[in-house]
């Protein structure tokens, strides 16, 4: 794993099946420091991946409103009418309009209680200029509550990028002392700092002095199985007062092979008071609901499940509020697909007259990226792959999703198989 430069893998290793435990579910809210998360659900924050066209998209995908009478179970899914939660998303009426998306989305309505940026370097942060800033930093109002996640390994300098991190409005600040990528560790920043906890107590001190909104630190099991400190970094932040932590139950070594050890969420959540957010191996409902039942965590973060099903927030809602959630059926999948492409498209379009560093820039190079994702499940998905990958543009990209489903029949709701395959590994991300 270490030769390939840890790749984030899209398949799961030998994953667990859980069933949904008696009377646990998610929890319905978790406060770090004065923001409120509702529901306790947080976007991973994932480098390439988690721009604001991303985190909108899951925020929109994520709503749920419906009442429990209208919730069909995850046994028997929606067939695309007009009834179905997920028709939120689009309903097969075009790209959402700007009102739609700009719209405030409050917590009570989303599926995803926190929204995550890319992870961003301190040191790049506090050098470049404010165009390019704008590229990593740009919110909109729909996406509060929102957090900034940031590594490095100078505390000055994170101390630095964390005060503008506040100042461009964000909600809460995160330190990243999780990513396993050699070109992060070998700097020092992300998991590399595991190795020198010293170092990370004086990081934790100087962005606790820098700013007054929440500061969070996400974070693996330790280097190695030789060296786990987990344990002893969440008491340490909690002694330096930030405000919550979060666990991805790997040490850096197993990169993302191998399955995640939610008992040592258990035990940090036993060491400490403050909320601890739960991370790892969570791709279905029934997953989120095991990790809470068997660990007592705060919250639970989804990662690459949120880009493999962006209705996963949703559907844990839905367990939540009903004990039972939806499917998506085939034209669900085809107005998720178009959506998120026609998003891209109307931000690269919005920003095409900023500064070069500023602008979103060519869309299809990003859609080719989310297809092998996007198309998992699809009937005959290999050929919609081969098309995508073949197209120049992202206007060829979307033109061959939009011909691609209206030749299939509507009725099509047969997955492909879901084996190790299905997924192969590509540079992508890490959280």
């Amino acid at each position: 794993m270490a030769g390939k430069g840890f790749t984030v893998k899209k398949d799961w290793d030998n994953p667990r099946e859980h069933a949904m435990p008696e009377g646990v579910r998610v929890p319905a809210e978790m406060r770090i420091g004065p923001v409120l998360v509702s529901p306790a659900t947080v976007l991973a924050p994932m480098a390439g991946v988690t721009d604001t066209v991303f985190r909108r998209f899951i925020r929109h995908a994520s709503l749920f409103s419906a009442p429990a009478e209208s919730v069909n179970p995850s046994e028997n899914p929606t067939q695309g009418s007009e009834t179905s939660p997920f028709d939120k998303l689009r309903a097969g009426s075009g790209a959402p309009s700007s009102s739609e998306i700009e719209a405030e989305v409050t917590n009570a309505q989303s599926g995803c209680g926190l929204l995550m940026t890319e992870f961003t370097s301190a040191d790049g942060l506090s050098r470049m200029r404010e165009s390019k800033r704008r590229r990593y930093l740009t919110f909109y109002d729909d996406e509060h509550p929102i957090g900034a996640q940031l590594f490095g390994s100078n505390a000055a300098t994170l101390a630095e990028a964390a005060r503008i991190v506040e100042d461009t409005g964000f909600d809460t600040v995160d330190l990243n002392l999780g990513c396993p990528a050699k070109r992060v560790v070998g700097c020092n920043g992300g998991s590399g700092l595991l190795r020198d906890l010293p170092k990370i107590g004086e990081i934790f001190q100087a962005v606790r002095k820098s700013v007054t909104i929440p500061f969070t630190v996400k974070f693996r099991m330790g280097w190695n199985d030789a060296a786990i400190v987990c344990v002893e970094l969440a008491r340490m932040a909690e002694a330096e007062g930030l405000n919550a932590v979060a666990l991805h139950a790997r040490t850096r070594e197993q990169g993302y092979s191998g399955q995640a050890r939610w008992e040592w969420i258990a035990a940090i959540k036993q060491a400490v008071g403050i909320p601890v957010v739960g991370n790892g191996d969570i791709r279905t409902p029934e997953d989120a609901a095991a990790m809470v039942a068997q660990t007592g965590c705060d919250a639970v973060m989804i990662g690459r499940s949120a880009a493999a099903n962006p209705w996963i927030f949703r559907q844990i809602a839905q367990y939540t509020a009903t004990g039972r959630y939806d499917q998506p059926t085939f034209a669900d999948r085809h107005h998720m697909i178009r959506a998120y492409f026609e998003m891209l498209l109307a931000e690269a379009e919005a920003t095409k007259e900023l500064p070069r560093d500023a602008r979103l820039g060519e869309t299809a190079g990003k859609m080719k990226q989310f297809a092998t994702w996007f198309t998992h499940g699809v009937m005959g998905g290999g050929r919609l792959r081969k098309a995508i990958y073949q197209a120049k543009t992202g206007l060829e990209v979307l033109e061959q999703v939009n011909a691609f489903f209206t030749a299939q029949p509507v009725a099509a709701d047969v997955t492909e198989g879901t084996g190790s395959g299905a997924f192969p590994e590509s540079e992508l991300v890490c959280d």
